[in-house]
């Protein structure tokens, strides 16, 4: 059998078009201490949020979602490993030990950076999502937050953070100009990308809303007269100022004509209520907290033509699922390890039950032990959440239960009323980490 020329070079672009279609470009939007409600598609009466309302109407948006830990480190480990953090050995931000000088100065970063070598090697046993992509030729960028040390060291091909802690290198350095001083080195990283034909992994964990809340004057002025106080004012216009830049990464995608081939993911690493009373900071109940202002967040998946678009009040997401469901997309199997289901697999999300996310102390003690430093497990089941506290608890040791569809503040605990179900959610605690178990 003949083939002519034309045909042959007709046949050979349809392979190509279809090898492309098969790896998706892959963009990771993080938001920074926001809480579920700070947006304008989750109901906000003042915030303003156009940009990731949009997203939310083109994508599959879980108004369920929640974050393994209601803390940035520890959440950040999980979203990029598909572990939560028993598993990848992050529970905290930093390692405790005692010094003498201020913390975050100079001296105090350099001792850090010795003892947080236990649980950075730890945490890069496990392979990354960028690390899995790269078997497919993929290319990854990371900007913003980032504490896993050098980008290097997180699987990445090219990014901003260099981790030196002589320079300032805790939780992501250079990488926080990312958004608050423009969008210039993801587009260069897009741009060459884009020249050398590689499908990309983009990590864009912008500083925000995260404190300081210095947001453009123009933002704070549109904010004043709606909220209460300034503090809350400048918080509301820090999460506009990330809408802002969203947007502009979002338009760049479309300008390059590659919106229908590039998964987006959208999520938060923890929750956030701002002190009305004391700028850029947090009120309790929120971050650092097992409750559902430092742990729940929206999350969206937009693929155009492959995800169809639906918001979805009631199944439970997870973080955990976010590499699982990057990598079955591009046609890898996930580790046996990762907890996650696909969320696109229709029949894996009507088989859940429940989610688990864990709350410890901010610092760490021992990279084998995490139970130490174990604050509290949850489970949410239905419209069941418990909370069960942990060794690190300090004498609060009771049991929290609460009708989270009813009661979404936890303000009354049933624990006592519904015996039975405590009973059946402790059980699911301790069969999926009994690390935790025997410290009530």
């Amino acid at each position: 059998m003949r083939i002519s020329v034309s045909f042959f070079f007709l046949l050979i672009s349809v392979c190509v078009a279809f090898g492309q279609s098969e790896k998706p470009n892959i963009i990771y939007i993080l938001s920074d201490d926001q809480s579920w409600t700070d947006y304008g598609f989750m109901g906000h009466p003042h915030i303003e949020t156009p940009r990731i309302d949009e997203l939310a109407a083109e994508g599959l948006t879980f108004t369920r979602g929640y974050v393994t830990a209601p803390l940035c480190s520890p959440s950040l480990a999980s979203i990029i490993t598909g572990l939560y953090p028993h598993q990848h050995g992050i529970t905290g931000n930093d390692p405790e030990f005692t010094f003498e000088k201020p913390r975050y100065q100079t001296d105090w970063q350099t001792a850090r950076s010795r003892l947080y070598k236990d649980y950075l090697d730890e945490f890069q046993k496990h392979p990354t999502v960028p690390q899995l992509l790269q078997k497919l030729g993929y290319v990854s960028f990371q900007s913003g937050k980032w504490w896993g040390g050098h980008w290097k060291e997180g699987g990445f091909t090219d990014g901003m953070t260099h981790g030196d802690p002589k320079r300032g290198g805790r939780h992501g350095d250079e990488g926080l100009k990312i958004g608050r001083e423009g969008m210039t080195p993801i587009f260069d990283f897009m741009d060459q990308a884009i020249a050398d034909k590689d499908p990309f992994f983009i990590w864009y964990a912008p500083f925000l809303p995260h404190s300081p809340h210095t947001p453009p004057d123009s933002l704070l002025q549109k904010y004043l007269p709606k909220a209460p106080t300034q503090a809350v004012a400048a918080y509301w216009a820090m999460c506009e100022w990330l809408d802002i830049t969203v947007g502009q990464l979002l338009d760049k995608v479309e300008e390059e004509g590659l919106t229908d081939n590039t998964l987006v993911v959208f999520v938060t690493d923890n929750g956030w209520i701002q002190d009305p009373e004391r700028p850029n900071r947090y009120a309790p109940g929120s971050k650092q907290d097992p409750q559902d202002m430092g742990i729940r967040t929206p999350i969206i998946y937009k693929w155009p033509g492959k995800i169809t678009p639906r918001m979805d009040t009631q199944n439970l997401t997870s973080s955990i699922d976010m590499a699982v469901t990057t990598l079955e997309a591009v046609g890898l199997d996930p580790l046996p390890n990762m907890q996650g289901i696909n969320v696109l697999d229709k029949k894996a999300l009507s088989k859940r039950k429940q989610i688990y996310s864990m709350d410890f102390s901010h610092d760490m003690v021992a990279v084998d032990k995490p139970e130490q430093t174990l604050e509290s497990r949850m489970v949410i089941s239905g419209s069941w959440k418990l909370i069960d506290p942990g060794a690190a608890n300090g004498d609060n040791q009771e049991v929290l239960l609460y009708d989270i569809l009813k009661d979404p503040m936890e303000t009354k605990n049933l624990a006592d009323s519904h015996p039975k179900v405590v009973k059946k959610l402790l059980a699911s605690l301790d069969k999926w980490w009994p690390g935790g178990s025997g410290t009530n």
